[in-house]
């Protein structure tokens, strides 16, 4: 016992104190992309080429824009980056990626470099500011996400401080927290626990498998995420999103934006 509380002396307060205080990410962490506008010449297909999710378009009329990439269906791979010798998309350090809006999560040359995705949400989430109860739910998933996700009860993340936690039945949650590609085995019992939630229920789509269906997009035993089955309220783009980016944006469904922002 007594070693115990040695060690725990030793590590002092390991709580970040954040979004107040932000956190030190790994230099090899991609996070937000950004397009150099003008970069990008009208005959070069290069990015799209490279990317294997099919991220990447290029603009029809070639317009000012050039091209546009989905965060919603981007592995972060960073394959894109790496081929174009322009150098016309970068990844950013920048973490906060979530959006309320499926259309918040597209990237252009006109994108601000500063993302204002928490301002606009679909629903008023007042209700929740002070306590958000979510079901964890692997629709098929890796795991990645799965565990990004429940890393965020340990004592660095602390999301309970926020009054967020994991519940073990969707009758006692706010919503639904959904991992993985909507496999077809998993489509009954996603919707049956998003119909045991009470009203107002809510849907966290988190990482690209559970936005687009990722690498697992337009396969037969797959659903192309939870969107065309359920209606999502916060998405979560990575693969997999980094546990700050899973935090920012629960923290965006109600206190992040009304207090912070």
């Amino acid at each position: 016992m007594f070693a115990i509380l040695r060690q725990r002396l030793r590590q002092k307060n390991r709580t970040l104190n954040y979004p107040f205080a932000q956190p030190e990410i790994s230099p090899r962490y991609l996070g937000r992309p950004q397009i150099r506008k003008g970069a990008c010449p009208d005959s070069c297909t290069i990015c799209a080429d490279s990317c294997p999710t099919h991220a990447i378009t290029l603009q029809a009329l070639r317009d000012e824009e050039g091209i546009a990439l989905d965060m919603g269906r981007c592995l972060f791979c960073g394959a894109c980056a790496q081929a174009c010798p322009r150098k016309a998309i970068v990844f950013t350090q920048e973490h906060h990626l979530a959006s309320p809006a499926r259309t918040g999560l597209i990237i252009t040359a006109k994108t601000p470099e500063t993302p204002a995705i928490h301002r606009n949400p679909k629903r008023n989430f007042s209700i929740f500011s002070r306590s958000l109860r979510l079901r964890q739910v692997s629709a098929g998933g890796c795991g990645a996400c799965e565990a990004d996700s429940n890393v965020l009860g340990t004592p660095v993340f602390d999301m309970a401080r926020f009054g967020i936690e994991f519940v073990a039945s969707p009758r006692h949650a706010d919503g639904l927290l959904v991992t993985g590609p909507l496999t077809e085995n998993m489509r009954v019992a996603l919707l049956e626990a998003y119909e045991a939630l009470p009203d107002p229920r809510l849907v966290i789509a988190v990482g690209s498998c559970a936005i687009s269906g990722g690498l697992f997009e337009d396969v037969q035993e797959c659903n192309n995420g939870v969107g065309n089955l359920i209606p999502v309220d916060m998405f979560v783009p990575g693969c997999p999103p980094n546990p700050w980016s899973i935090l920012d944006g629960l923290l965006s469904l109600a206190w992040y934006a009304k207090h912070v922002r």
